[in-house]
């Protein structure tokens, strides 16, 4: 903080000399320096109120300046923590003129969906959108592809010469901020940019504070910690005596803000309140409670501003009331004022130093615990109705239901509709986006509406065109499960359903599975069930639509257990179709009958109904799904376990855009996890790594761990594939420690998922291991074409083993698990077979592995065919039939290199040089081989190198003491040469790090 509290009034306390904070602006200065070196950084400055943070982000701001780094700062504010992406607009919203030419007109319509700057490219700008029928202003824009179009809007903004953000008081930023941080941290812009917060620790969120944890290597976290008793004389100055300086180190606790606003009132003749108890005016937004102010220091504050004449203290209240960054004439409506009364009023505020200038034309308080005061100390009634004429002075001039709503919320009386109008419109508006604003605004509104006089048996809006509470409450409950408010939309829910008469079976239908949507994000899948089963006791028509819609979420859940009887017994009593049915209730139908067939291990009448779905979900359109899209799924699954990937991509990919057009975001993550897979399987690997990060993006918004589960397992694959082993672990590892203990097939999954990417990295009897135990005896809800996939990798790992019969045993179960009718399955079968015989029979097992190879092509797995091919390789080369064993390893080579898998491409590489091929290196070079040490990376050895290079292929010590004749302690002391060389420190060290040279 500043020093030298004692100075004149008309001093600026910003520009005086800092005292202390050497360790707090050393890593400042490692933060500018990473991003002048041309990486991105994150650097959270974390502090209680009052400590400094803000003047520490005012160094950074110098420094950056210093530096040639353009800076953008914005902060949160205390009375507008609901305003969606407040900070963030407010840093770079004056900045986005110039680069409109910079960006896609798609790019400006989403950034116009939140940057008033933009509004009119905005398909649905904030001032001129309608509610949609879900409460989106426009559904289309998921809130993932704002953040990756902000993203964009960085690298944009930052261009050559970098760019430093700086966001300050983010414990008050509304959940959108956060979430778009969140995003940024783990998708760091590709540019120069540091991103800079300042935050309270005791309000931030659990998000927010994971910030620094969630950026790794890019974070720098610094604690703003009191000033000791030294630096507080210091900052007072000589003028103080030592007695005075320990009175007020003694009652500031050494806090910079405390301390000034004690010295203030001090030096004005009141004697400063030396106490330590603390109490505070507590506001709640239902997010975090308000900064509790020592009431020595709020003292001190109503003392400066009871000091103000009356005009300039009237005027002060109604800029608090205002807003945080507020203009002249606004406060002057607030404050029933003239203009000129009111600029007189501001000569004095700036004057005293209450208020500064901010942007051109606009002012702000000098710190924001003195708005805090000045707003808390206004009388209730005066000031509800200075944000009722702030409201009404905005709608005079057309602004924005968004931006009136912060005022309306606060001055709007119990049966005013038209303030219940407008906080819904509000709500529509920011509901894409700000799904947890749009809940709150909600919320608001149903507090000002008196109850329906009667159940509306028919649906008919009230004649001014007003919702009913009803209605509000089934919005409400949308809302806060696609923001991740699972505990208090499920409850809404229920609220809603005792409301709801027993006849209204169509509203109640959508209640119920919406609180069974948010009972599952919670992990209570019991309870879900449960709250199906006892609403379908009091429908009489087993076959009404509203019926049939529960009971098909039944066949959802039991299908996600691998219960293939019990879906199969629901399924039977429910036919193909019946009066009232729409197209998409039928498709829905249909989509659920494919995999209780192919659970039941009847392929071919799977296949059958599969393209019978195919065709029923091809004649709906897109607004027949609005009830029963989750249903799709099983559909795209089935067909994935089928072979069928083409059909599953083209039904999933819809899917995923009817689920962001009807706002049914909730169960956005599991059509775009089955899409990664797809993909995944076909060789599409960075395509299947991006479907598979926005489903755990939408995971992490829904606060559901099942979500991020079905996401990150699909990027655990994917990683691991690529040969980013180290990466791949930490996914499989969070896979698995999001099992909620539901015994369901993602479970499983994920634990295969870690296992595989355990062998994958050479860890290979740790991984087999995993693996095992993740299958089971095959009851454990796996599908057969996963525990082919298993079957064969374990026969590959006991195939490297030198384990024939072990090698044979999974053969077996792999050929036994496979169908005629799923070819890829039956080539991972013959592909297993080849691991077996390869030991003993090398040159049949070349042969079995070409035939999986043109088998697993034919089917579309690329990658699996690329294994076959290096198989087929390897098998001819034991066999000495060095010139087919050369061409295998080409065509496996090529394969892995177009699908991007850089770990087995490697390895296929390593290969044909042993056989004498020369493959040139990245960039064009030839390759120099094992021989001459000064082209060898991290400085090997010759023999270091060769032992590295082995490791990277998964062999052990002792496999490689056999094949290079040397003893095992000699391969040891090699290998702990490697380690120092490359600067790891394990085996999955050494075999990322030779992957990625390669």
């Amino acid at each position: 903080m500043e020093g030298r509290a004692t100075h004149d009034a008309d001093d600026r306390p910003g520009n005086a000399p800092l005292v202390g904070r050497r360790e707090a602006l050393d890593a400042l200065g490692h933060a500018l320096d990473a991003t002048e070196g041309g990486t991105f950084a994150f650097l959270a400055l974390v502090g209680e109120p009052g400590a400094g943070k803000t003047r520490l982000l005012g160094e950074l701001t110098d420094a950056g300046a210093a530096r040639s780094l353009p800076v953008l700062s914005g902060r949160a504010a205390e009375f507008e923590q609901e305003m969606p992406f407040g900070a963030v607009v407010d840093a770079l919203d004056d900045h986005l003129e110039d680069h409109r030419t910079g960006l896609s007109p798609q790019a400006l319509r989403l950034l116009g969906t939140v940057f008033p700057a933009l509004a009119d490219f905005g398909e649905s700008g904030p001032a001129t959108a309608p509610a949609g029928s879900n409460g989106s202003a426009d559904p289309r824009v998921a809130r993932y592809q704002l953040h990756r179009t902000v993203r964009h809007l960085l690298e944009e903004l930052a261009g050559p010469a970098g760019l430093v953000l700086i966001l300050d008081d983010l414990h008050w930023a509304d959940e959108a901020t956060v979430e778009l941080l969140d995003h940024l941290v783990r998708h760091p812009p590709k540019a120069r940019v540091l991103v800079a917060v300042g935050y309270r620790p005791a309000q931030a969120s659990p998000r927010l504070a994971a910030l620094v944890d969630a950026a790794g290597p890019h974070s720098v976290h610094v604690a703003v910690d009191p000033l000791t008793m030294s630096e507080v004389e210091e900052f007072l100055g000589p003028d103080v005596s030592a007695s005075r300086c320990e009175a007020l180190y003694k009652a500031s606790g050494g806090n910079p803000f405390y301390l000034e606003a004690l010295a203030r009132m001090d030096r004005g003749g009141e004697p400063a309140v030396v106490a330590d108890d603390a109490e505070g005016v507590s506001w709640d937004m239902g997010v975090a409670k308000l900064t509790e102010v020592p009431s020595a220091v709020r003292t001190a504050l109503q003392v400066e501003l009871s000091a103000l004449p009356p005009e300039a203290l009237t005027l002060a209240h109604a800029a608090a009331v205002a807003a945080d960054e507020f203009e002249p004439g606004l406060a002057a409506v607030a404050a029933e004022m003239d203009e000129a009364e009111a600029l007189a009023a501001l000569d004095v505020l700036t004057a005293r130093d209450v208020v500064r200038p901010a942007a051109v034309g606009r002012f702000r308080f000098r710190h924001p615990l003195v708005r805090h005061v000045a707003y808390a100390s206004t009388a209730a009634g005066w000031r509800l109705a200075a944000h009722d004429r702030v409201a009404a002075h905005l709608a005079g001039l057309g602004a924005p239901a968004a931006i009136r709503a912060h005022h309306v919320v606060r001055s709007a009386r119990f049966g005013d509709a038209s303030a219940a109008r407008t906080l819904v419109e509000a709500a529509g508006v920011v509901a894409a986006q700000a799904p947890a604003t749009a809940a709150y605004w909600l919320e608001a509104a149903l507090d000002l509406m008196p109850d329906d006089p009667a159940p509306d048996q028919n649906g008919a809006a009230p004649a001014d065109g007003s919702p009913t509470r009803v209605e509000l409450m089934l919005e409400l409950a949308h809302v806060q499960a696609v923001s991740g408010r699972a505990s208090e939309g499920r409850l809404t829910a229920r609220n809603l359903l005792n409301l709801l008469p027993t006849d209204d079976t169509i509203r109640r239908a959508r209640a119920v599975q919406l609180c069974a949507v948010m009972e599952r994000q919670l992990g209570r899948v019991h309870e879900a069930r449960a709250l199906v089963l006892d609403e379908l006791r009091g429908i009489s028509d087993r076959q009404a639509p509203a019926a049939v819609l529960l009971r098909i979420r039944l066949v959802f859940d039991r299908i996600q257990r691998i219960d293939i009887r019990g879906s199969q017994a629901v399924l039977d009593t429910i036919p193909e179709s019946a009066p009232g049915w729409g197209p998409g209730l039928k498709a829905a139908i249909a989509s659920m009958r494919p995999m209780t067939a192919y659970g039941a291990g009847k392929i071919s009448e799977a296949i059958a109904y599969a393209e019978a779905g195919d065709r029923l979900f091809s004649a709906a359109s897109d607004n027949d799904f609005t009830d029963c899209l989750d249903c799709m799924v099983w559909l795209g699954f089935c067909e994935i376990f089928l072979g069928r990937y083409e059909a599953a991509l083209r039904h999933l990919e819809r899917c995923v855009s009817i689920a962001r057009s009807t706002g049914q975001t909730y169960i956005l993550g599991y059509f775009l996890a089955g899409y990664s897979r797809a993909l995944l399987l076909q060789g599409r690997l960075a395509e299947a790594a991006a479907a598979a990060d926005e489903a755990a993006a939408v995971g992490r918004e829904l606060r559901s761990r099942e979500v991020v589960a079905y996401g990150v397992m699909q990027q655990c694959l994917a990683a691991s594939w690529a040969g980013d082993h180290e990466f791949a672990l930490k996914l499989g590892d969070e896979a698995v420690a999001n099992d909620t203990g539901s015994g369901e097939w993602w479970t499983a999954m994920a634990c295969v998922a870690r296992a595989c990417a355990m062998v994958n990295a050479g860890r290979l009897e740790e991984g087999s291991a995993a693996l095992i135990e993740a299958c089971g005896d095959g009851t454990k809800g796996l599908d057969m074409s996963t525990l082919t996939m298993c079957a064969e990798t374990l026969a590959w790992v006991r195939g490297v083993q030198g384990d024939a019969q072990d090698a044979s045993y999974w053969a077996d179960i792999a050929g036994a698990l496979a169908v005629e009718e799923v070819v890829g399955d039956t080539g991972l079968a013959r592909l297993a077979r080849a691991h077996a015989l390869r030991v003993h029979e090398p040159a049949r097992a070349a042969v079995l592995a070409a035939e999986a190879a043109d088998m697993l092509r034919a089917a579309g797995r690329l990658p699996d065919a690329g294994r076959a091919e290096f198989t087929a390789g390897l098998a001819n080369g034991a066999a000495g039939l060095r010139a087919p064993a050369r061409e295998r390893l080409r065509v496996a080579a090529e394969i892995f290199e177009s699908c991007g898998m850089h770990g087995p491409h490697a390895q296929a590489v390593r290969e044909q040089r042993r056989l004498g091929v020369r493959v040139p290196a990245p960039g064009g070079r030839a390759a120099s081989g094992a021989g001459g040490r000064g082209n060898a990376p991290y400085g090997l050895s010759p023999r270091e190198l060769e032992i590295a290079q082995l490791v990277a292929e998964g062999r052990s010590n002792q496999q490689i003491a056999e094949q290079l004749f040397l003893s095992v302690r000699t391969v040891e002391t090699h290998l702990s040469r490697v380690f120092a060389k490359i600067g790891v420190t394990s085996r999955v060290g050494v075999a990322t790090a030779m992957n990625r040279h390669d």
